[in-house]
């Protein structure tokens, strides 16, 4: 299969404008962009690294997962140089599918970059095609208008409008991109109450199909409370949406709050083996202590602020 060439990428409408000479940040990266993707196909070529060689679309993948997940952290410990340096490898991962999908003939890193500067010139008409908007959400539905008007051309290969979520992203992701294109046809609860009740209601369900004493234990069905479970947590990425919270940082965040607590348990309480030899009643109260101080420490900042 022959690469495509990116000409069929580009708007033809002469109503739109060009996007303007080359900055001087976009001047200064093209040297060091083409080095990268000339070091790629080194490492990719006959006499080139051994691993780097072996690897496919589908054994590097897992990489690309691990180096977002990386970029995610290093902004919430705005950690800068780190971000930096993980934003290398992310461009790493893109320039690694490019290389190989040059090599058997599917796409070029330059199809990739055209690609993406077509897209966003078509998709903000308010800047390259002299359309007045008058905000941010006037922006976003623009948007959406214009990606469904890209996606009539798959309408034939489309059976479903979920189709385009990939089953393969992470699934708080998936739930939350699920439930907000089945709201764009009204299938959604009015507001955040029938949220509230309807996750009451899958919390029920999921009691209901666990044992009622360790005896009944082995008869319970571990797949109907996956199932019931799956649901609560489906349900409550739902709420998220209704109160325009990301899930997934909600869920970082208080992973980062549970890391931070229990480190403060660890060192009242001696280390692990301290820990080990507690009670549970004496794990509580050192949770309470760990919790009180957090708080104490918030109070002194919020004191401190002008």
């Amino acid at each position: 299969m022959a690469p495509r060439s990116p000409e069929h990428l580009v708007s033809s409408d002469p109503a739109t404008e060009p996007p303007g000479a080359p900055s001087e940040s976009a001047r200064q990266a093209a040297a060091p962009l083409a080095e990268a993707v000339t070091i790629m196909a080194r490492l990719r070529g006959p006499d080139g690294c051994p691993w780097d060689r072996e690897q496919s679309f589908d054994s590097i993948k897992k990489h690309t997962l691990e180096e977002t997940y990386e970029v995610f952290d290093a902004i919430e410990r705005r950690a800068w140089p780190d971000l930096r340096d993980e934003l290398g490898d992310l461009l790493l991962q893109v320039l690694f599918y490019a290389q190989m999908a040059d090599e058997a003939g599917y796409f070029t890193l330059a199809d990739v970059a055209a690609g993406l500067n077509a897209k966003l010139i078509r998709r903000h008409p308010h800047i390259f095609a002299g359309e007045e908007v008058s905000d941010s959400a006037t922006v976003l539905r623009n948007w959406e208008q214009i990606k469904r008007a890209e996606k009539v051309s798959a309408a034939d290969t489309q059976t479903s409008m979920l189709d385009d979520v990939p089953r393969s992203m992470p699934a708080l992701l998936e739930a939350s991109k699920l439930g907000s294109r089945a709201a764009k046809v009204g299938f959604d609860w009015p507001d955040a109450a029938g949220l509230f009740e309807k996750l009451q209601e899958e919390i029920g369900e999921l009691k209901a199909e666990l044992p009622a004493s360790a005896e009944s234990k082995s008869t319970v069905s571990n797949a109907a409370i996956e199932e019931e479970l799956g649901d609560v947590l489906f349900t409550a990425v739902n709420l998220a949406r209704h109160l325009k919270v990301d899930p997934e940082s909600a869920l970082r965040a208080a992973n980062a709050k549970f890391r931070k607590r229990f480190a403060t348990m660890e060192f009242a309480g001696g280390g692990r083996e301290g820990l080990e030899a507690l009670s549970p009643p004496d794990l509580e109260a050192l949770w309470n202590e760990a919790k009180l101080k957090e708080r104490e420490s918030m109070n002194k900042l919020e004191e401190q602020r002008p």
